[in-house]
């Protein structure tokens, strides 16, 4: 349902307390990212609920958020794994070399000397530096380390990765 517009911030990991708060994972890089928002959408798989926050408070990695109108457990229990999302205009600005993984998907990466390789399918985020997982053409899959050495150019325009295909990563 997630659509290129919106981007996860967090997922409701569980309902917390009986007064309609829920505990929200973030997937963002900065938890306190919820204090600067006023609104998110719900993913219900079905629809995108828009929701108000109306408190933030924090506990270990977790964002304890109440939704306006939301007051009672039963409200909200029924949201637990369901994915919390912003539009673009409201997502973390990016720094130069920065791309938002919904863009990244489905690139069509080429070697340095111009031949096809394959595209895009997945990013997976592993703490020191992103991977990008690359569908050949024939069907195989590469993992690339998102690395200067091995990313060249990135050009959204044309939607193309240029990449140096390091030595041991076929």
């Amino acid at each position: 349902m997630m659509s290129d517009d919106k981007f996860r911030i967090g997922v409701i990991s569980s309902t917390h307390g009986l007064k309609g708060e829920v505990k929200v994972f973030p997937t963002t890089e900065d938890v306190k990212r919820f204090s600067e928002i006023e609104e998110v959408y719900l993913d219900t798989g079905k629809e995108e609920l828009l929701l108000k926050i109306q408190s933030v408070r924090y506990f270990k990695q977790f964002a304890i958020v109440k939704f306006e109108g939301i007051d009672n457990i039963n409200d909200v229990e029924k949201y637990k794994g369901m994915n919390l999302l912003v539009t673009r205009d409201h997502a973390v600005p990016l720094d130069e070399d920065e791309y938002y993984v919904a863009d990244l998907m489905d690139l069509k990466v080429i070697l340095e000397d111009g031949t096809e390789f394959g595209k895009l399918t997945d990013v997976m985020e592993t703490g020191a530096n992103d991977v990008y997982v690359v569908t050949r053409t024939e069907g195989s899959e590469v993992l690339l380390p998102a690395i200067k050495q091995c990313i060249k150019n990135i050009d959204m325009d044309k939607r193309t990765m240029t990449i140096h295909l390091m030595d041991g990563l076929i």
